[in-house]
């Protein structure tokens, strides 16, 4: 059997339906075969980076693995972000890239490239295949890696003279490999309900990990047994219902919330689970560490310690590390107290939170968020990438379920949310997907818009557009007291997204106030096609944020 046949039957065999990619020399072997697939559907994407973010997307969405082809040469240069987009949030996906023969490589051939040690440092594995005869074991063997432990994408390179070779198979006989799941020390476990029964203001930090493991429920039921609020990270929005006596959202000196912030400054014990404790999450370190005593659950011993000094590190699935902190205490019988902080909760989630409804012209970005939350029911899926646009939408969207709100969290790519979006539709073809964005980075990967609308994917496009680079004007205001190079009022006034959408196949409006925001979404949620709602916002309003999680500054 060919090569370029094995690859797509191990797909099958994988359970891959569906995969996103623009075919090229370099590929057109494996493309012969995906075209004759009866399993699995291929959606032709116009830039290479967007087959990526869109298998990134479906994953996030579903569960489900999917995979992004390419040819050789710089269409497997576009690979890159969405790879380190993937990989830094511990996303898996096959990413598949055609090469040059083999004889080629390392003689500067055209579009021959080394693309498996250019993405190394990025990905989370990649082969280049020079053995026809170890296809098979490098493609079960990269699912595996993908899968196993902390997710995350691979990369697998053929050279076409690989993808056209003859080899044995018998595609009955391939069988996935079995994972294997992390188990937790009970020596530790034991150490880390020792301080939890000593703690008086315990709280749990719930991270993306524990999305990943599908472990929000079990994290919500031991936060009632030993009373502890909740805080989800950035990437476990929606991972507590919001109106949970225990859910005191994000925080952080971005998405962080007064809520979130004031319960974690409390604190005597914090137990993070599936979380890293970066940056934007942490502030500053000090600050955010105090005296408080840490026990830190993550998948991966590395990162253990590695930002905040933990008094106990479990190393091991999140699931099962939280079912076995539930089984030593119903073991001891211990009988955990609600703080008289904890009571306090509901008061406070309505007392501390921040302003949203703004009834001026031009129209405050808050309004926007207050609008989409009363316009996009429950089961919407969200994407964002990066700028004030995605912070306010961290901090104002109201996320009810998980694995419905899907940022590009550690690396914020311009550029991820629109095929993000997409890819999340394909996954999931019931509910709307939105792609929450500023005026710059709509036009990072818009010509995905025609992907969309060739597919007949009604996605939405929501456009917070205040002219400016937002986030990088707040920036250099307030670290360096300048302005330079950020005023884009061409994007209210020369340029025409409304325009942009429809010769994209899409349909769109141009909203200016804010009562014209709420009849907007709805014509949006009823089109049949993919819909792009600019909303013309003031210019130069700030955001929330600061250096620590004790120094938050507000603006109106």
């Amino acid at each position: 059997m060919k090569v370029a046949e094995v690859v797509v039957k191990i797909l099958e065999r994988e359970g891959v339906r569906d995969a996103f990619g623009i075919p090229g020399a370099g590929i057109n072997p494996v493309y012969k075969f995906l075209g004759l697939s009866k399993q699995i559907k291929h959606y032709t994407v116009r830039h290479e980076e967007a087959a990526v973010h869109a298998a990134d997307g479906y994953f996030r969405a579903s569960g489900r693995m999917a995979v992004a082809l390419c040819t050789s040469g710089p269409g497997a240069t576009n690979f890159v972000t969405g790879i380190y987009t993937a990989n830094i949030d511990s996303i898996p996906l096959i990413a598949i890239t055609g090469q040059g023969a083999s004889g080629l490589l390392g003689k500067d051939a055209f579009q021959c490239v080394d693309i498996a040690a250019i993405c190394k440092p990025v990905a989370k594995a990649t082969w280049c295949v020079t053995q026809a005869a170890d296809l098979p074991d490098i493609l079960r063997e990269a699912f595996r890696t993908a899968r196993e432990g902390k997710p995350g994408p691979v990369l697998i390179d053929l050279p076409l003279d690989i993808q056209t070779a003859d080899i044995p198979f018998e595609v009955d006989h391939y069988q996935p490999a079995p994972l294997k799941q992390m188990a937790p020390d009970a020596c530790v476990i034991r150490m880390a309900v020792d301080l939890l029964v000593q703690a008086k203001n315990p709280i749990i930090i719930m991270g993306g990990g524990v999305i990943l493991a599908r472990a929000e429920e079990a994290c919500i039921k031991l936060a009632e047994v030993i009373h502890a609020p909740i805080i989800t990270t950035y990437m476990a929005k929606g991972g507590v219902p919001l109106e949970h006596p225990l859910n005191v959202d994000h925080a952080g000196i971005q998405v962080g919330t007064p809520l979130g912030n004031h319960y974690l400054l409390g604190s005597d014990v914090v137990l993070g689970i599936g979380c890293r404790f970066t940056d934007r999450h942490t502030g500053d370190v000090k600050v955010y560490a105090g005296e408080r005593k840490f026990i830190h659950v993550d998948i991966e011993l590395k990162q253990i310690d590695k930002i905040v000094k933990c008094e106990i590190g479990i190393v091991a699935d999140a699931k099962l590390a939280i079912d076995a902190l539930l089984q030593e205490i119903a073991a001891r019988n211990v009988e955990f107290h609600a703080a008289d902080r904890v009571n306090a909760i509901p008061e406070l989630r309505t007392s501390l939170r921040r302003k949203e409804f703004y009834d001026c012209v031009p129209i405050k970005p808050q309004r926007v968020y207050y609008e989409m939350n009363r316009g996009f029911d429950e089961d919407t899926m969200f994407t964002t990438g990066c700028g004030l646009n995605q912070i306010w939408s961290g901090q104002f969207q109201k996320i009810n379920k998980p694995r419905k709100y899907l940022p590009s969290g550690g690396s914020g790519t311009l550029g991820f949310d629109i095929p993000a979006a997409f890819g999340a539709m394909i996954a999931q073809p019931g509910p709307k997907a939105v792609a929450v964005m500023g005026d710059f980075g709509f036009t990072f990967m818009v010509e995905e818009l025609a992907v969309a609308a060739t597919y007949q994917v009604p996605l939405v496009v929501v456009i917070v557009n205040n002219a400016y680079l937002g986030l990088i004007r707040q920036h250099q205001k307030y670290a360096f007291d300048f302005e330079y190079a950020v005023s884009m009022k061409e994007n209210q006034t020369l340029i025409d997204y409304v325009k942009v959408a429809e010769g994209l196949g899409c349909a769109g409006e141009r909203v200016f106030k804010p009562e014209d925001i709420a009849p907007a979404i709805e014509r949006a949620k009823a089109s049949k096609r993919p819909y792009v709602i600019d909303i013309v916002c003031e210019e130069q309003t700030d955001c929330a944020m600061g250096g620590s999680i004790a120094a938050i500054r507000e603006f109106d």
